[in-house]
Protein backbone atom coordinates (compact mmCIF):
# COMPACT_ATOMS: atom_id res chain seq x y z
CA UNK A 1 0.00 0.00 0.00
CA UNK A 2 1.57 3.15 -0.82
CA UNK A 3 1.36 6.16 1.53
CA UNK A 4 2.26 9.46 0.95
CA UNK A 5 4.77 10.78 3.28
CA UNK A 6 5.42 14.68 4.03
CA UNK A 7 7.35 14.58 7.31
CA UNK A 8 10.37 12.21 9.06
CA UNK A 9 11.25 12.08 11.99
CA UNK A 10 14.65 10.34 13.15
CA UNK A 11 14.42 8.26 16.38
CA UNK A 12 18.23 8.54 17.30
CA UNK A 13 21.24 10.80 17.05
CA UNK A 14 24.64 12.12 15.87
CA UNK A 15 26.04 11.07 12.38
CA UNK A 16 22.88 8.57 10.93
CA UNK A 17 20.42 11.20 12.69
CA UNK A 18 21.86 13.92 10.09
CA UNK A 19 22.16 11.16 7.21
CA UNK A 20 18.66 10.52 7.76
CA UNK A 21 17.78 14.26 7.34
CA UNK A 22 19.94 15.26 4.28
CA UNK A 23 18.19 12.19 2.48
CA UNK A 24 14.88 13.01 3.25
CA UNK A 25 15.56 16.82 2.27
CA UNK A 26 16.37 15.98 -0.75
CA UNK A 27 13.17 14.00 -1.03
CA UNK A 28 11.51 16.68 -0.05
CA UNK A 29 9.80 15.84 3.10
CA UNK A 30 10.02 17.73 6.58
CA UNK A 31 11.93 16.71 9.30
CA UNK A 32 11.73 16.03 12.61
CA UNK A 33 14.68 15.37 15.29
CA UNK A 34 14.38 14.28 18.96
CA UNK A 35 17.23 14.83 21.61
CA UNK A 36 18.09 13.78 25.14
CA UNK A 37 18.99 16.32 27.42
CA UNK A 38 22.64 15.40 27.02
CA UNK A 39 22.23 16.40 23.46
CA UNK A 40 20.32 19.70 23.61
CA UNK A 41 23.15 21.52 22.04
CA UNK A 42 24.36 18.56 19.38
CA UNK A 43 24.71 19.61 15.62
CA UNK A 44 21.63 16.84 14.77
CA UNK A 45 19.08 18.61 16.07
CA UNK A 46 19.77 21.63 14.53
CA UNK A 47 19.97 20.08 11.24
CA UNK A 48 16.16 19.08 11.20
CA UNK A 49 13.54 21.68 10.42
CA UNK A 50 11.45 20.33 13.91
CA UNK A 51 13.39 19.19 16.91
CA UNK A 52 11.85 17.90 20.51
CA UNK A 53 13.31 16.77 23.93
CA UNK A 54 12.79 13.39 24.97
CA UNK A 55 13.51 11.61 28.47
CA UNK A 56 13.19 13.95 31.35
CA UNK A 57 14.72 11.99 33.85
CA UNK A 58 16.23 8.75 31.99
CA UNK A 59 19.72 8.15 31.61
CA UNK A 60 21.38 9.59 28.68
CA UNK A 61 20.86 6.37 26.78
CA UNK A 62 17.73 5.90 28.33
CA UNK A 63 15.98 8.65 26.77
CA UNK A 64 16.22 7.06 23.25
CA UNK A 65 14.72 4.11 24.39
CA UNK A 66 11.40 5.58 25.58
CA UNK A 67 8.84 4.25 22.97
CA UNK A 68 6.03 5.59 24.48
CA UNK A 69 7.06 9.54 24.34
CA UNK A 70 8.75 9.14 21.07
CA UNK A 71 5.50 7.63 19.35
CA UNK A 72 3.74 10.53 21.35
CA UNK A 73 6.15 13.10 20.02
CA UNK A 74 5.73 12.11 16.38
CA UNK A 75 2.43 11.95 16.42
CA UNK A 76 1.87 15.80 17.97
CA UNK A 77 4.59 16.66 15.36
CA UNK A 78 2.54 15.26 12.58
CA UNK A 79 4.90 13.03 11.50
CA UNK A 80 4.17 10.00 8.77
CA UNK A 81 7.00 7.58 9.28
CA UNK A 82 9.84 6.95 11.77
CA UNK A 83 13.48 6.09 10.97
CA UNK A 84 15.25 4.46 13.98
CA UNK A 85 18.78 4.56 12.61
CA UNK A 86 20.98 2.22 14.23
CA UNK A 87 21.22 0.74 17.97
CA UNK A 88 18.83 2.24 20.20
CA UNK A 89 15.50 1.20 18.79
CA UNK A 90 16.53 0.34 15.26
CA UNK A 91 16.08 -3.68 15.97
CA UNK A 92 13.33 -3.53 18.79
CA UNK A 93 9.10 -4.83 17.08
CA UNK A 94 7.74 -3.10 20.36
CA UNK A 95 8.92 0.32 18.37
CA UNK A 96 8.05 -0.65 14.86
CA UNK A 97 4.92 -2.35 16.13
CA UNK A 98 3.95 0.34 18.01
CA UNK A 99 4.43 2.75 15.20
CA UNK A 100 2.25 0.55 13.35
CA UNK A 101 -0.36 0.96 16.04
CA UNK A 102 0.46 4.88 15.51
CA UNK A 103 -0.37 4.57 11.50
CA UNK A 104 3.37 5.79 11.59
CA UNK A 105 5.47 4.28 8.99
CA UNK A 106 8.46 2.63 10.34
CA UNK A 107 11.34 3.20 8.47
CA UNK A 108 12.60 -1.02 8.26
CA UNK A 109 11.39 -4.17 8.58
CA UNK A 110 7.89 -5.29 10.18
CA UNK A 111 7.48 -6.47 14.12
CA UNK A 112 7.19 -9.89 12.73
CA UNK A 113 10.22 -9.48 10.79
CA UNK A 114 12.43 -7.94 13.56
CA UNK A 115 11.29 -10.70 15.81
CA UNK A 116 13.14 -13.36 13.37
CA UNK A 117 15.76 -11.38 12.97
CA UNK A 118 16.65 -8.87 15.23
CA UNK A 119 16.51 -11.78 17.85
CA UNK A 120 20.23 -13.62 16.98
CA UNK A 121 19.42 -16.84 18.22
CA UNK A 122 15.98 -16.92 15.78
CA UNK A 123 18.43 -15.59 12.72
CA UNK A 124 20.56 -18.25 13.25
CA UNK A 125 17.42 -21.12 13.51
CA UNK A 126 15.98 -19.66 10.28
CA UNK A 127 19.05 -19.89 8.79
CA UNK A 128 19.52 -23.35 9.40
CA UNK A 129 16.16 -24.23 8.24
CA UNK A 130 16.70 -22.87 4.87
CA UNK A 131 20.33 -24.84 4.78
CA UNK A 132 22.86 -21.80 5.13
CA UNK A 133 25.66 -22.79 7.05
CA UNK A 134 25.97 -21.72 11.16
CA UNK A 135 28.36 -21.90 13.63
CA UNK A 136 28.15 -23.99 16.22
CA UNK A 137 26.18 -22.77 19.34
CA UNK A 138 23.36 -22.95 21.88
CA UNK A 139 19.80 -23.56 20.01
CA UNK A 140 18.42 -20.05 21.80
CA UNK A 141 18.84 -17.69 24.74
CA UNK A 142 21.42 -18.56 27.68
CA UNK A 143 19.78 -17.58 30.83
CA UNK A 144 21.77 -18.36 33.70
CA UNK A 145 25.68 -19.48 34.21
CA UNK A 146 24.72 -23.03 34.90
CA UNK A 147 23.58 -22.78 31.37
CA UNK A 148 26.99 -21.28 29.96
CA UNK A 149 29.12 -23.76 31.83
CA UNK A 150 27.39 -26.50 30.35
CA UNK A 151 27.69 -25.70 26.61
CA UNK A 152 31.14 -24.79 27.47
CA UNK A 153 32.44 -28.30 28.82
CA UNK A 154 30.49 -29.26 25.94
CA UNK A 155 32.07 -27.22 23.22
CA UNK A 156 35.01 -26.15 24.78
CA UNK A 157 37.14 -23.04 23.93
CA UNK A 158 37.80 -20.10 22.53
CA UNK A 159 33.89 -19.13 22.98
CA UNK A 160 32.26 -16.30 22.18
CA UNK A 161 28.96 -14.60 24.13
CA UNK A 162 26.45 -12.57 22.19
CA UNK A 163 23.63 -10.50 22.65
CA UNK A 164 20.35 -11.91 21.35
CA UNK A 165 18.70 -8.38 20.60
CA UNK A 166 21.29 -6.01 18.81
CA UNK A 167 24.89 -5.85 17.58
CA UNK A 168 27.19 -2.96 16.85
CA UNK A 169 29.80 -5.38 19.42
CA UNK A 170 27.96 -4.78 22.76
CA UNK A 171 27.45 -7.46 25.17
CA UNK A 172 30.11 -9.34 23.21
CA UNK A 173 32.60 -11.38 24.78
CA UNK A 174 35.18 -13.62 23.74
CA UNK A 175 36.44 -16.59 26.52
CA UNK A 176 39.38 -18.06 26.37
CA UNK A 177 39.04 -20.14 29.08
CA UNK A 178 37.03 -21.20 31.85
CA UNK A 179 38.19 -19.04 34.94
CA UNK A 180 36.72 -16.06 32.20
CA UNK A 181 33.58 -17.71 31.40
CA UNK A 182 31.50 -16.59 34.46
CA UNK A 183 32.78 -12.72 34.39
CA UNK A 184 32.02 -12.64 30.50
CA UNK A 185 28.87 -13.88 30.41
CA UNK A 186 27.72 -10.98 33.48
CA UNK A 187 29.49 -8.44 31.56
CA UNK A 188 27.95 -9.55 28.51
CA UNK A 189 24.62 -9.52 29.98
CA UNK A 190 25.13 -6.20 31.59
CA UNK A 191 26.00 -4.64 28.30
CA UNK A 192 22.82 -5.85 26.46
CA UNK A 193 21.02 -4.84 29.25
CA UNK A 194 22.22 -1.37 29.11
CA UNK A 195 22.19 -0.78 24.98
CA UNK A 196 19.26 -2.63 23.85
CA UNK A 197 16.98 -2.46 26.89
CA UNK A 198 17.54 -6.65 26.88
CA UNK A 199 19.97 -8.58 28.68
CA UNK A 200 19.55 -12.09 26.43
CA UNK A 201 22.70 -13.50 25.46
CA UNK A 202 23.45 -16.72 23.51
CA UNK A 203 27.13 -18.27 22.78
CA UNK A 204 28.54 -19.86 19.88
CA UNK A 205 32.03 -21.47 19.02
CA UNK A 206 34.40 -19.12 18.54
CA UNK A 207 36.06 -18.49 14.79
CA UNK A 208 39.56 -17.50 14.42
CA UNK A 209 41.08 -15.31 12.34
CA UNK A 210 37.72 -15.65 9.49
CA UNK A 211 37.03 -12.37 7.27
CA UNK A 212 34.23 -10.70 8.02
CA UNK A 213 31.86 -10.37 4.91
CA UNK A 214 28.08 -8.99 4.83
CA UNK A 215 25.70 -8.46 2.23
CA UNK A 216 23.21 -5.56 1.53
CA UNK A 217 20.34 -6.38 0.87
CA UNK A 218 17.15 -4.41 -0.23
CA UNK A 219 12.95 -5.67 -0.11
CA UNK A 220 9.78 -4.49 -0.91
CA UNK A 221 6.25 -5.08 0.56
CA UNK A 222 5.98 -7.44 -2.38
CA UNK A 223 8.70 -10.08 -1.90
CA UNK A 224 10.90 -8.95 -4.15
CA UNK A 225 14.85 -9.01 -2.64
CA UNK A 226 17.80 -8.09 -4.24
CA UNK A 227 21.49 -7.66 -3.01
CA UNK A 228 23.76 -4.68 -3.44
CA UNK A 229 26.81 -7.07 -3.27
CA UNK A 230 29.37 -7.30 -0.57
CA UNK A 231 31.15 -5.45 2.09
CA UNK A 232 35.08 -6.56 4.01
CA UNK A 233 34.71 -5.36 7.47
CA UNK A 234 37.40 -7.76 8.60
CA UNK A 235 39.51 -4.89 10.33
CA UNK A 236 37.62 -4.77 13.57
CA UNK A 237 39.17 -3.87 17.04
CA UNK A 238 37.57 -5.91 20.09
CA UNK A 239 35.01 -6.76 18.08
CA UNK A 240 34.20 -3.21 16.59
CA UNK A 241 34.59 -2.82 12.57
CA UNK A 242 36.67 -0.01 12.34
CA UNK A 243 37.71 -0.01 8.35
CA UNK A 244 34.86 -1.57 5.74
CA UNK A 245 35.60 -1.71 1.89
CA UNK A 246 33.04 -2.96 -1.27
CA UNK A 247 34.16 -4.90 -2.58
CA UNK A 248 35.26 -7.45 -0.88
CA UNK A 249 39.03 -7.12 -2.07
CA UNK A 250 40.32 -10.67 -3.30
CA UNK A 251 37.17 -12.20 -2.70
CA UNK A 252 36.53 -15.70 -4.78
CA UNK A 253 34.09 -15.30 -7.14
CA UNK A 254 31.98 -18.21 -6.49
CA UNK A 255 32.25 -17.32 -2.46
CA UNK A 256 30.16 -14.12 -3.25
CA UNK A 257 27.95 -15.50 -5.22
CA UNK A 258 27.36 -17.79 -2.94
CA UNK A 259 27.15 -15.48 -0.04
CA UNK A 260 25.43 -13.13 -2.01
CA UNK A 261 22.31 -16.05 -2.83
CA UNK A 262 21.94 -17.44 1.00
CA UNK A 263 21.79 -13.84 1.92
CA UNK A 264 18.66 -13.22 -0.33
CA UNK A 265 17.32 -16.94 0.51
CA UNK A 266 16.95 -15.67 4.44
CA UNK A 267 15.61 -12.52 3.31
CA UNK A 268 12.93 -14.30 0.87
CA UNK A 269 12.42 -17.10 3.76
CA UNK A 270 11.31 -14.23 6.58
CA UNK A 271 9.40 -12.41 4.33
CA UNK A 272 11.93 -9.10 4.63
CA UNK A 273 10.89 -5.36 3.53
CA UNK A 274 13.18 -2.47 3.33
CA UNK A 275 17.48 -2.77 3.77
CA UNK A 276 19.35 -5.37 6.11
CA UNK A 277 22.99 -6.63 5.89
CA UNK A 278 23.13 -10.81 6.07
CA UNK A 279 26.82 -11.15 7.66
CA UNK A 280 29.21 -14.44 7.64
CA UNK A 281 32.10 -15.54 8.40
CA UNK A 282 34.49 -16.85 5.71
CA UNK A 283 37.03 -19.13 6.13
CA UNK A 284 40.29 -18.96 4.60
CA UNK A 285 39.73 -22.03 2.66
CA UNK A 286 36.28 -20.99 1.51
CA UNK A 287 34.27 -22.24 3.86
CA UNK A 288 32.02 -19.57 5.41
CA UNK A 289 29.06 -19.24 8.22
CA UNK A 290 26.14 -17.51 8.94
CA UNK A 291 26.72 -15.39 11.36
CA UNK A 292 23.68 -12.75 12.02
CA UNK A 293 20.84 -10.68 10.44
CA UNK A 294 21.13 -6.66 11.14
CA UNK A 295 17.64 -5.50 10.01
CA UNK A 296 18.31 -1.99 9.58
CA UNK A 297 20.82 0.24 7.82
CA UNK A 298 24.63 -0.63 8.52
CA UNK A 299 27.48 2.48 9.97
CA UNK A 300 29.72 0.67 6.46
CA UNK A 301 26.61 1.54 4.38
CA UNK A 302 28.54 4.18 2.62
CA UNK A 303 30.89 2.25 0.87
CA UNK A 304 27.75 0.73 -1.14
CA UNK A 305 26.66 3.40 -1.93
CA UNK A 306 29.68 4.99 -3.36
CA UNK A 307 30.37 1.71 -5.22
CA UNK A 308 26.78 1.06 -6.44
CA UNK A 309 25.86 4.12 -6.98
CA UNK A 310 22.33 3.65 -4.75
CA UNK A 311 21.03 5.73 -2.41
CA UNK A 312 20.01 3.43 0.71
CA UNK A 313 18.80 5.92 3.04
CA UNK A 314 16.41 7.24 0.17
CA UNK A 315 15.74 3.58 -0.68
CA UNK A 316 14.54 2.75 2.78
CA UNK A 317 11.88 5.54 3.15
CA UNK A 318 10.47 5.43 -0.05
CA UNK A 319 10.13 1.63 0.28
CA UNK A 320 8.47 2.76 3.69
CA UNK A 321 5.81 5.19 2.06
CA UNK A 322 4.87 1.47 -0.07
CA UNK A 323 7.44 2.15 -3.38
CA UNK A 324 8.08 -1.20 -5.12
CA UNK A 325 12.08 -1.99 -6.17
CA UNK A 326 10.78 -1.80 -10.00
CA UNK A 327 9.25 1.54 -9.05
CA UNK A 328 12.82 2.34 -7.48
CA UNK A 329 14.23 1.26 -11.12
CA UNK A 330 16.39 -1.30 -8.96
CA UNK A 331 16.24 -5.00 -10.32
CA UNK A 332 19.17 -7.41 -9.26
CA UNK A 333 20.37 -7.27 -13.36
CA UNK A 334 21.13 -4.07 -13.32
CA UNK A 335 22.94 -4.20 -9.99
CA UNK A 336 26.53 -3.96 -10.31
CA UNK A 337 29.58 -2.11 -8.83
CA UNK A 338 32.15 0.34 -10.13
CA UNK A 339 35.68 0.77 -8.34
CA UNK A 340 36.15 0.40 -4.87
CA UNK A 341 35.40 2.20 -1.59
CA UNK A 342 37.35 2.26 1.67
CA UNK A 343 35.50 4.08 4.99
CA UNK A 344 37.20 4.21 7.98
CA UNK A 345 35.87 5.27 11.48
CA UNK A 346 37.84 8.43 13.19
CA UNK A 347 36.56 8.49 17.01
CA UNK A 348 37.60 10.25 20.04
CA UNK A 349 39.77 7.30 21.47
CA UNK A 350 43.58 7.59 22.67
CA UNK A 351 45.62 5.04 20.73
CA UNK A 352 48.38 5.77 23.77
CA UNK A 353 45.92 5.00 26.19
CA UNK A 354 44.96 1.77 25.38
CA UNK A 355 42.15 3.01 22.75
CA UNK A 356 40.24 4.93 26.02
CA UNK A 357 37.79 7.08 24.78
CA UNK A 358 38.20 10.51 25.13
CA UNK A 359 35.77 13.45 26.30
CA UNK A 360 35.83 17.31 26.15
CA UNK A 361 35.36 19.86 23.79
CA UNK A 362 36.78 20.05 20.07
CA UNK A 363 39.04 23.13 19.43
CA UNK A 364 40.10 22.60 16.51
CA UNK A 365 38.30 20.55 13.61
CA UNK A 366 39.71 20.57 9.78
CA UNK A 367 39.14 17.59 7.64
CA UNK A 368 40.57 16.26 4.72
CA UNK A 369 37.96 16.50 1.27
CA UNK A 370 39.02 16.64 -1.63
CA UNK A 371 37.98 14.05 -4.97
CA UNK A 372 36.80 10.97 -3.87
CA UNK A 373 36.52 11.56 -0.02
CA UNK A 374 33.18 11.62 1.83
CA UNK A 375 32.63 12.60 5.23
CA UNK A 376 29.89 11.66 7.22
CA UNK A 377 29.72 13.16 10.50
CA UNK A 378 27.77 14.21 13.88
CA UNK A 379 30.72 15.95 16.13
CA UNK A 380 33.66 16.86 14.18
CA UNK A 381 33.24 21.05 14.36
CA UNK A 382 34.92 22.98 16.57
CA UNK A 383 33.55 23.69 19.55
CA UNK A 384 31.54 20.67 19.86
CA UNK A 385 31.05 18.76 23.03
CA UNK A 386 32.29 15.14 23.45
CA UNK A 387 30.04 13.79 25.90
CA UNK A 388 31.06 10.12 27.76
CA UNK A 389 27.47 9.00 27.53
CA UNK A 390 27.43 8.06 23.87
CA UNK A 391 29.68 6.17 21.64
CA UNK A 392 32.75 7.63 20.21
CA UNK A 393 32.43 8.04 16.56
CA UNK A 394 33.46 11.48 15.36
CA UNK A 395 33.53 11.10 11.94
CA UNK A 396 33.30 8.30 8.81
CA UNK A 397 35.99 9.14 6.16
CA UNK A 398 34.97 7.08 3.30
CA UNK A 399 37.27 6.84 -0.01
CA UNK A 400 36.37 6.17 -3.51
CA UNK A 401 38.55 5.32 -7.19
CA UNK A 402 39.11 3.12 -9.74
CA UNK A 403 41.07 0.67 -8.34
CA UNK A 404 41.74 -0.75 -4.51
CA UNK A 405 44.98 0.84 -3.74
CA UNK A 406 43.90 4.02 -5.10
CA UNK A 407 41.20 4.26 -2.77
CA UNK A 408 43.58 3.43 0.24
CA UNK A 409 45.70 5.92 -0.97
CA UNK A 410 42.76 8.70 -0.70
CA UNK A 411 42.30 7.88 2.29
CA UNK A 412 45.59 8.01 3.90
CA UNK A 413 45.98 11.35 2.12
CA UNK A 414 42.80 12.64 3.90
CA UNK A 415 43.86 11.64 7.11
CA UNK A 416 46.68 13.10 6.96
CA UNK A 417 44.92 16.60 6.18
CA UNK A 418 42.94 16.30 9.42
CA UNK A 419 43.41 18.46 12.60
CA UNK A 420 41.54 17.88 15.43
CA UNK A 421 42.62 19.76 19.03
CA UNK A 422 40.93 19.68 22.21
CA UNK A 423 40.28 15.85 22.61
CA UNK A 424 42.51 12.64 21.22
CA UNK A 425 41.39 10.79 18.18
CA UNK A 426 42.46 7.26 16.93
CA UNK A 427 43.72 9.19 13.74
CA UNK A 428 47.24 8.00 14.93
CA UNK A 429 46.49 4.55 14.44
CA UNK A 430 44.09 4.51 11.18
CA UNK A 431 47.15 6.94 9.04
CA UNK A 432 49.97 3.52 10.09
Amino acid sequence: MTRPLSKIMCANRGEIAIRVFRAATELRLRTVAIYSHEDRVHLHRYKADEAFEVGAGRSPVGAYLAIEEIVRVAKDAGVDAIHPGYGFLAENPAFSQACEDADIAFVGPTPAVLSALGDKTAARALAFEVGVPTVFGTEGPVATIDEARAFADHAGYPLIIKAAMGGGCRGMRVVREVAALDESFERARSEALAAFGDGTVFIERFVQHPRHIEVQILADAEGDVIHLFERDCSVQRRHQKLVEMAPAHSLDDSTRAALCRDAVTIARKVGYRNAGTVEFLVERGGGYYFMEANPRIQVEHTVTEEVTGIDLVQSQILIAGGATLTDLGLSQADISTRGFAVQCRVTTEDPQKGFQPDTGRIEVFRSGGGMGIRLDGGSGYAGAKVSPDYDSLLVKVTAKALTFQGAVDKLHRSLAEFRVRGVSTNIPFLHN
